[in-house]
């Protein structure tokens, strides 16, 4: 059946079934105009595990989403689709978060980086997580050279790494719209060189970043600040706190949301952690944080950068807590949707 036999007999109406793709869609990987790739790896997280378990557990979450979206009913006619999760990586995962286990608990029983025992497994841990980077580059590459728009759910905020390099040698310059609680600015947290907690350190490694623009940041470390305030503009930080304060004198989101896009080149590349937003909506995830965007806020400042006429090349969805609790996924499942929408309509897949 082709792709357009299948949106002639499927309906938009219905129930989603278990059998279905993600969405409930019908549409392959093939077919398909936006491909998501799914990372189960939170091998290095410092504090709660589980969000490994993410994308299975949002796949099963989206069957629930109802696919009419405001303004352009017929989005889902794009074609959005959910690579099969790698079993291979889902097992690597949970052999290389023991040992990663075991290193956090020798460093907080004050063993020094240096010791030989820690040493030995950083140096297995960070290698099996430069092959996952590796990973992510591949797979990404491939999807863009068939012409997919291509975003990642993980999995913790390590694993779009891959993605991210990949998106600056298709697409060249590029900004990052961070949505974050954290920087993730440090360098080798815990001695884990593709820790969660240093992805922006990483990404700004490479040439074809040109700036990075976080948004809801409210738990930074100093050495953080610093390389903030040293980095030359190429690094933007609106602070929730900061955010906060602004908007009880009265300026609206709408205000703030210009200020925070007028910050972005032409291209954008999204990553979103979902701690991010509140933690009434994501309290399972590894480390929440009190404060942060509400739903419809974050969603606004998405739709707001696709109605600047600005680009969205890709993006990443990660940090959504483990399987066992249905209200993270449910929330990350409607997140993901819009994400894969706004990318639609942005690069003229919707219209």
């Amino acid at each position: 059946m082709s792709k357009q036999q299948k949106i002639d007999s499927f309906d938009p109406n219905g129930v989603g079934l278990s059998d279905s793709g993600l969405f409930g869609l019908p549409f392959s990987v093939e077919e398909a105009e936006v491909v998501i790739l799914p990372i189960p790896w939170d091998v290095t997280v410092s504090y709660s595990d589980g969000t490994s378990e993410a994308p299975e557990a949002i796949m099963q979450a989206s069957k629930q989403v109802d696919l009419y979206y405001a303004g352009h009913p017929e989005a889902w006619k794009m074609g959005i689709a959910m690579e099969e999760i790698p079993q291979e990586w889902a097992d690597l995962n949970r052999h290389y978060r023991k040992k990663a286990s075991e290193v956090i608990e020798l460093l907080a029983d004050g063993t020094a980086l240096e010791d030989e025992a820690v040493v030995d497994l950083l140096k297995e841990i960070n290698s099996q997580c430069e092959d996952l980077v590796d990973y992510v580059h591949r797979r990404t590459k491939s999807l863009l050279e068939q012409g997919k728009s291509v975003g990642l759910l993980g999995g913790d905020h390590s694993t779009p790494l891959g993605i991210i390099k990949a998106m600056g040698e298709h697409f060249g310059n590029f900004g990052i719209l961070h949505v974050d609680a954290h920087a993730d600015l440090r360098d080798a947290y815990e001695g884990f060189t593709y820790s969660h907690a240093s992805i922006m350190f990483n990404a700004l490694k490479l040439e074809q970043v040109e700036k990075l623009v976080s948004v809801g940041l409210r738990d930074v470390c100093q050495a953080e600040m610093d390389i903030i305030s040293n980095s030359n503009n190429r690094i933007v930080a609106f602070f929730d706190e900061q955010l906060k304060n602004q908007q009880y004198q009265g300026k609206t989101w709408q205000q703030q949301v210009n200020d925070i896009i007028a910050e972005l080149p032409k291209q954008v590349y999204i990553s979103f952690d979902i701690d991010g937003l509140d933690p009434k909506l994501c309290p399972m995830t590894g480390t929440p944080v009190p404060g942060g965007l509400e739903f419809q806020q974050a969603v606004y400042l998405i739709k707001q950068v696709v109605a600047s006429g600005r680009t969205i090349i890709g993006f990443d969805l990660v940090e959504v807590g483990p399987a066992d609790n249905e209200w993270d996924t449910n929330v990350g499942a409607r997140l993901l949707y819009h994400l894969c929408n706004q990318m639609g309509i942005s690069n003229g897949l919707i219209k």
